[in-house]
């Protein structure tokens, strides 16, 4: 006979003192129970952070045992402990996770906040220093954004004074020097001063500044197009950059990994080991736990 089955005279007095101590059975007794969850969580105490910047909610992890404890309903201290290993276990899972979605968080804001805060002042030098650095500035939305305040700068005096002055284009420089920009405008400066078709004086200073407007609105429509070119450009790498963040780095993955892979391991032990305590004090027939033994081979 297997000394590991039990006879079935065992089994009928198993079944008869599990009829005895099946849990409470009044509603008051269960109420005193259910608050069990409270009174034993030895670990579960030590499992809520409640540190100056980080403090979790008291309230949701004693909902969380009773729901678990109301679920499991053990008997007995050694049920009890493991009821409170497996809402530690659980509770401990949804930190990693939290963990990880911080991670993530972190990665794509931080990115985005470089991305969206670079300098001014360097990018202008840079600019500066190319021969032509107009085609540069095109290729970015703060580059745009100078020459258009600028060409709108000049529009205005245009505007107010009814022409294009000097004092209006020398206004326009890069990191405090002319650049290809300004020499546009002081050719078409020079080109406006001459009356080949020999204007009178006002019908002159109508066609100079009408000139003048028709250049400086079209260059402002070019940089517009540009402008908005960029703008949708950078928003679809921005897409890709936030998509290609939502995975944090290796070491953070892997340290994350290993610590829910080890809670797992702790709550599937505690549920089997509960399990079959309470399945023995059912009076039912448990075979033995299966052991295994692993060596490592070089």
């Amino acid at each position: 006979m297997n000394n590991n089955s039990s006879s079935p005279q065992q089994l009928a007095a198993n079944r008869a003192n599990a009829r005895k101590s099946t849990g409470p059975k009044t509603a008051a007794g269960r109420n005193t129970s259910k608050m069990n969850a409270l009174k034993h969580g030895i670990l579960s105490k030590e499992a809520v952070l409640r540190g100056r910047c980080l403090q979790e909610d008291d309230v949701e992890f004693a909902d969380l045992h009773q729901r678990l404890w109301q679920d499991l309903l053990p008997a007995g201290p050694l049920e009890e402990m493991l009821v409170d290993r497996i809402v530690t276990a659980h509770w401990r899972l949804r930190r990693a996770l939290k963990a990880e979605a911080g991670e993530i968080a972190l990665n794509v804001d931080s990115g985005n906040w470089q991305r969206n805060h670079l300098d001014p002042a360097q990018a202008s030098q840079q600019w500066a220093m190319l021969l032509d650095p107009v085609p540069a500035m095109r290729d970015s939305v703060f580059g745009n954004l100078i020459m258009e305040s600028q060409l709108q700068a000049v529009r205005a005096s245009v505007q107010l004074t009814g022409e294009l002055t000097a004092a209006a284009i020398n206004k326009i420089v890069l990191n405090g020097l002319p650049y290809t920009l300004t020499k546009e405008l002081l050719e078409l400066h020079a080109r406006l001063q001459k009356n080949t078709k020999q204007l009178d004086a006002n019908a002159l200073r109508e066609s100079q500044k009408a000139q003048a407007l028709a250049f400086l609105d079209e260059k402002l429509r070019a940089i517009a197009v540009c402008k908005a070119q960029c703008a949708e450009r950078d928003k679809k790498q921005e897409e890709a950059h936030q998509a290609a963040a939502v995975l944090p780095a290796p070491a953070v993955m892997d340290k994350i990994l290993r610590y829910e892979t080890k809670l797992e391991r702790q709550l599937y032990q505690a549920i089997n080991q509960l399990e079959r305590l309470q399945r023995m004090r059912r009076g039912e027939a448990i075979p033995p736990p299966l052991t295994l033994e692993v060596s490592e081979r070089a």
